[in-house]
């Protein structure tokens, strides 16, 4: 399939800067894949969309404070940006202007944390090692929250610290949010336990590879970054009994989907860990997942080729044209699809 197919118009205003008021206050726009029926409502309702005995599945990471600003003992100043961590006290990062930062360079940030720049990694991504092994915890005092490249701000505000983060996020290690869960609220679980909607969780921790392009020709010529996710034990079993009584699995998110599709074995859903590298995209059959929350992606990427391959692209385009129309927000901060 040509990446071309995947092109769309976005007026740069329709991008969401800030967050909706309200969490559970966006717009959603409902695709029902049956009938082709694109319908509008706002999320709040969403338990009325959805069937007794169905399971949301949550991705429950929490965006870490990636970014940090320190200088070189020159003076001149240095951004890390941390993408994982390979052991105590070691992170793999980006670091701007890398070109002026050599090999063994120390960078001193506040708090007395000190790192020290490494080897140069494929993709223009540094090693760096810090001068403490508990640099999660240095973060919440120093880092800032990496909020998306298309989301411009000259630095992020208070309340970003918890409306870039889902209101059950637990584990940290993310550096993006798992945007499809942003529009939960403690009023939605209380309406989806009343419509006995149920609710599991996994975790993923998202990359900064979910904002890379797909700059080939063809899909199939792209890559993804691979994702370190937990599939507990109780969740595929939880998962296993909900297939079995014939209800339905609703994956919040592309990030959930990669790992239901990772774990279905094609009979049922195997618990584990490690790193994924699913790369979804039409034609593709689903073993895993019965129905998609999910926001609004960026034209030619390997989100919106996911969502074309549980949709089906003539649809999916169909209902992008119809938000772009209709004004809805996009991408993090912006409104969600229920795919049905």
């Amino acid at each position: 399939m040509k990446t071309s197919e995947l092109d769309y118009t976005l007026p740069a205003e329709l991008i969401a800067q800030h967050p909706c008021p309200n969490r559970d206050g966006s717009r959603m726009l409902v695709v029902d894949r049956a009938t082709g029926q694109i319908t509008e409502d706002v999320y709040r309702n969403v338990a009325s969309h959805l069937r007794p005995g169905d399971c949301m599945v949550l991705n429950d990471t929490r965006v870490i404070r990636a970014r940090l600003h320190g200088r070189k003992a020159t003076g001149g100043m240095v951004e890390v940006f941390l993408l994982r961590e390979e052991a105590p006290g070691q992170w793999v990062a980006l670091v701007r202007p890398s070109a002026k930062v050599k090999p063994g360079t120390a960078v001193h940030f506040a708090g007395d944390i000190t790192a020290t720049a490494g080897e140069v990694l494929p993709e223009g991504r540094r090693r760096v090692r810090f001068n403490r092994p508990d640099v999660l915890a240095a973060l919440e005092s120093v880092g800032e929250i990496p909020l998306p490249p298309y989301i411009h701000r000259d630095s992020p505000e208070s309340a970003d610290l918890t409306r870039y983060q889902t209101v059950y996020a637990d584990h940290p290690g993310a550096v993006a949010a798992p945007t499809a869960g942003l529009h939960f609220t403690e009023e939605v679980f209380a309406s989806l336990d009343a419509r006995r909607v149920t609710r599991t969780r996994l975790t993923l921790h998202v990359g900064y590879g979910t904002f890379k392009p797909v700059s080939a020709e063809t899909l199939e010529e792209h890559r993804v970054d691979p994702e370190e996710f937990e599939f507990p034990e109780e969740t595929a079993a939880r998962l296993n009994t909900v297939r079995a009584a014939g209800n339905r699995v609703v994956a919040v998110g592309t990030t959930v989907t990669r790992v239901l599709e990772t774990r279905h074995d094609g009979d049922k859903y195997v618990p584990g860990c490690g790193l994924t590298n699913a790369y979804i995209y039409p034609p593709y059959t689903f073993k895993g997942v019965d129905a998609l929350q999910t926001n609004f992606h960026l034209p030619k990427s390997s989100l919106l080729a996911l969502v074309c391959a549980f949709a089906g692209r003539e649809l999916v385009m169909a209902a992008y044209h119809h938000a772009v129309r209709e004004k809805f927000r996009f991408y993090s901060y912006g409104d969600v699809m229920l795919i049905l």
